[in-house]
């Protein structure tokens, strides 16, 4: 900022310049350094870090809003874990269910099968019983058989 500063004081010292040559004032050949721009992203983790920023009055002022947001960020990720596990329950319950319809359909088709007039004849000559050839027949009582029985 100083050689600015002299570059000015140059041009108003030299009262030969005209006033095209004041308006437009000669470039120096000196080569210009860029500006270092200070981080402000660098200055604030350094303050936090450092433990200045947790001094202020506005942070102290708002710590029971902070320990209130940790609660809730807490609780999110507690519901979070109960979700999850309640999902795998779910999931272990789906499958449960779905194996003991697969035995219920195996045991249906079984017990069909075992019904079957063929499969009853065949397990019960295992046991020595045999099927009757005689076809049934009813049996048909007239009030005049029945009065005879009771005597």
């Amino acid at each position: 900022m100083q050689d600015n500063w002299r570059h000015i004081e140059g041009l108003k010292g030299n009262a030969a310049n005209t006033f095209a040559e004041e308006a437009h004032p000669t470039i120096s050949e000196e080569p210009v350094k860029p500006v270092k721009k200070t981080k402000k992203g660098k200055k604030m983790v350094k303050a936090f870090l450092g433990g200045d920023y947790l001094t202020r009055e506005k942070v102290a002022g708002n710590i029971p809003f902070l320990l209130y947001i940790s609660v809730l960020v807490m609780v999110l990720i507690g519901n979070t874990y109960s979700t999850e596990r309640k999902f795998k329950e779910i999931e272990r319950t789906k499958s449960e269910l779905k194996e003991l319809r697969y035995r219920y359909i195996t045991t249906k088709s079984e017990l069909m099968f075992r019904c079957r007039q063929t499969e009853i004849s065949r397990q019960a000559n295992l046991i020595g019983l045999r099927e009757s050839l005689m076809p049934p027949y009813k049996i048909l009582y007239s009030d005049k058989t029945k009065a005879n029985r009771e005597n």
